[in-house]
């Protein structure tokens, strides 16, 4: 099951993609017995129950029931998250020796634990919409395909071996970087937090309905030039460790996400570096879940 959040005249509201190019609009056929569903955080919270009405709407479908994908304005699966999104940083091991290359530094030893950071919900944008090139932020925008996870079932202190029953689905995000700003503070939330520097979605793939997603393919590219190019598999902490480590002593709900961190390839670490800039297509994709597009904009 995939699932996108599409914008109506009475707000959001959450879609069923069948077929590819067909949505069929959950919030409306959802029973009138129940609150339906607006988007996929909402569906989060419903639990196995709303999964089930789901297949059950999903069955009786007809083909004269959806509307046509490229008609929708497709948001954000969460358009604003409850939280901040939670971030892992340093996840892959050539991303982290690009950087210390970049930077004149000698090679560093691999995190022991996750290292954790958040963008807040301001930060959230959607497939298609525009990034801000704040140029009078920075002078140093990059960009950093992720992988999604969207928590669908509320735990702390989570073991590892029971992260999987956690996760609702899977999705992508661009983690837009203000390189000189995150260095100039100190730390990782000035540069990554900055308004419409987080572009998420543009679908949310159930956990059933992928395959192994501890190896995909995950990429990006900037202009149609491939930059970003590794598999999930090389991440240094998988999904299980990652909810482990944030749950410690830390709830996580349904509707929660995380961002798993970005393979190597980032434009600061390029020689010379190459930075975002006004008109620039930039292009997320993981195997599996789809695209997330965005340009830039002074």
């Amino acid at each position: 099951m995939i699932f996108l959040t599409f914008a109506a005249a009475d707000g959001c509201r959450l879609g069923l993609v069948i077929g590819g190019q067909g949505v069929l609009d959950l919030t409306a056929a959802w029973p009138s017995s129940q609150t339906a569903p607006r988007h996929v955080g909402d569906l989060a919270e419903a639990g196995d129950a709303g999964i089930a009405i789901v297949r059950d709407l999903q069955s009786a479908a007809a083909t004269k029931d959806l509307l046509p994908r490229a008609s929708l304005k497709i948001l954000a699966p969460i358009p604003r998250p409850k939280k901040n999104v939670f971030c892992v940083g340093r996840n892959y091991k050539e991303h982290i020796d690009e950087g210390m290359r970049a930077q004149g530094k000698a090679p560093v030893p691999l995190p022991v634990v996750p290292e954790f950071f958040t963008k807040p919900p301001t930060a959230v944008i959607a497939d298609g919409d525009t990034i801000p090139q704040h140029a009078n932020v920075t002078a140093q925008l990059d960009y950093e395909v992720e992988l999604a996870v969207i928590i669908g079932t509320k735990g702390t202190n989570i073991a590892a071996a029971d992260a999987y029953s956690h996760v609702f689905g899977y999705s992508i995000i661009n983690d837009i970087t203000g390189r000189d700003t995150q260095r100039r503070y100190g730390q990782w939330f000035k540069g990554k937090g900055l308004d419409r520097s987080c572009p998420f979605g543009p679908v949310v793939v159930h956990a059933s309905a992928i395959g192994d997603v501890e190896d995909l393919r995950i990429f990006s590219t900037v202009n149609g030039e491939l930059r970003q190019d590794s598999r999930t598999s090389r991440m240094i902490f998988d999904i299980p460790d990652i909810i482990e480590h944030l749950s410690r002593g830390l709830t996580l709900e349904p509707g929660d996400v995380i961002a798993t961190g970005t393979p190597s390839g980032v434009g600061y670490a390029m020689e010379p570096p190459r930075f975002l800039v006004d008109g620039d297509s930039v292009t997320a994709e993981i195997e599996g879940i789809g695209i997330l597009r965005n340009t830039i904009t002074a």
